[in-house]
């Protein structure tokens, strides 16, 4: 336990040190520039409001939902790597290069509720993608990730962000854990509301690791409840979910049949859930299992869930963590589901596990869309030069169980 302690504060450090500056990103700048492009996010949040200027909101709990209207300029393609969040490197954004913010107001409910009915009747599709972040996730953070993945995926949904308190700081997983409980009860607001728009044809959900936690819980309450989960709820997309297999396999059981279609992204070599297990004494990670091992492949069968295992994909990331959103043709085919509102599981290969070849027919049959960056996100909450220094530092000790 000495050496993962240790550990700990090593990448507490590193991740502390990424997170100097992005504080003041949220300050809007002045005049356009051309060749950007603007999204515009609605944002719905448990965070509480802070009072550092171009932060809005901090990693403390709120005692209400707050809402924001937020507009990111993202730069030409010609000047940027796409898949990547363009961080100012001063005090104030070049819109020409980087990343900046055009607007970010505080709204209330129902200025809130004004916006997204006014977004909706703009999208043709009429579907909302929401996306719950991970832990370790600064507010920012949040913000400029989906920005970044709406922009370089093009797809055709409007986009609504839940972003939960996250003090960003490794040693405050148990702090960020409870967060995620704290805002069970806004996420399904959140996810009741959107569905009751008569507008909303319907919803997806994207979750990545601890958000996975926080959104399935959601579900469970709601399917608990006497009017069940909205039909228009219709895919769920667990990204390397941090959640314990046993205690998945409970929520399940209690969500029952009635509920919307789950794929879940696997791989055996997450250095990070691989972490998180031996740390936290979990039995096994979800999003780490091998789907074609019994138990487990014949409880993904009798379930209807699909597993897609992305192990053999090679990544940049050296966690691994984030491999979901390293393989274009992977990218592709979840976001072509995910925007033409076909279920992402379905296409020939059914319940269960499905390899990532199993898939290439069909993505590369649609190679020309780019809808499917709407997953890049997890890879942007850290810079590239932290998350392999995090990587090292990982790998020391997740070949070794504490007590060796």
């Amino acid at each position: 336990m000495r050496r993962i302690s240790a550990l700990l504060i090593v990448v507490a450090a590193v991740l502390t040190g990424c997170a100097d500056g992005k504080h003041k990103v949220l300050l809007p700048v002045d005049g356009t520039t051309a060749g950007t492009t603007r999204v515009d996010l609605l944002v719905a949040t448990t965070r509480m409001r802070s009072t550092e200027p171009g932060e809005m909101f901090s990693g403390e709990r709120g005692h209400t939902m707050s809402f924001a209207d937020i507009g990111v300029s993202i730069p030409p393609d010609s000047a940027r790597e796409v898949g990547q969040v363009q961080w100012p490197k001063g005090s104030a954004a070049n819109p020409a290069t980087e990343f900046a913010t055009v607007h970010a107001n505080i709204v209330e409910s129902a200025e809130a509720a004004t916006l997204f009915r006014a977004a909706v009747k703009r999208q043709p599709s009429r579907r909302v993608l929401v996306f719950v972040h991970g832990y370790n996730t600064q507010f920012a953070d949040a913000v400029y990730g989906f920005a970044q993945f709406v922009h370089d995926s093009g797809t055709p949904a409007v986009p609504v962000l839940f972003t939960w308190p996250s003090r960003a700081k490794l040693l405050a997983y148990g702090y960020d854990r409870e967060s995620a409980n704290f805002s069970r009860d806004a996420l399904e607001g959140v996810l009741r509301a959107l569905a009751a728009n008569p507008d909303v044809k319907e919803v997806s959900v994207l979750a990545h690791s601890m958000g996975n936690w926080l959104t399935v819980e959601a579900l469970r309450q709601m399917a608990i409840r006497k009017e069940g989960i909205p039909a228009k709820i219709r895919d769920v997309v667990l990204a390397a979910p941090d959640i314990d297999v046993d205690v998945f396999r409970r929520q399940i059981k209690v969500i029952g049949e009635r509920r919307p279609n789950m794929t879940i992204f696997v791989s055996q070599d997450d250095k990070a859930l691989e972490a998180s297990r031996r740390v936290w004494q979990s039995s096994a990670q979800l999003g780490a299992i091998d789907p074609e091992k019994e138990p487990l492949k014949g409880d993904l069968a009798k379930l209807g869930l699909t597993v897609i295992n992305l192990t053999d994909v090679k990544s940049t990331d050296s966690l691994a963590h984030g491999k979901f959103a390293s393989s274009p043709e992977v990218v592709r085919f979840i976001g072509n589901r995910l925007a033409s509102g076909t279920t992402i599981g379905s296409g020939g290969e059914g319940s269960g596990a499905a390899s990532v070849g199993m898939l290439l027919t069909d993505v590369t049959s649609k190679a020309g869309q780019v809808a499917g960056a709407v997953i890049t996100a997890p890879l942007a909450i850290v810079d590239p030069g932290s998350r392999e220094a995090l990587g090292d530092a990982i790998g020391q000790v997740v070949g070794k169980d504490p007590a060796e």
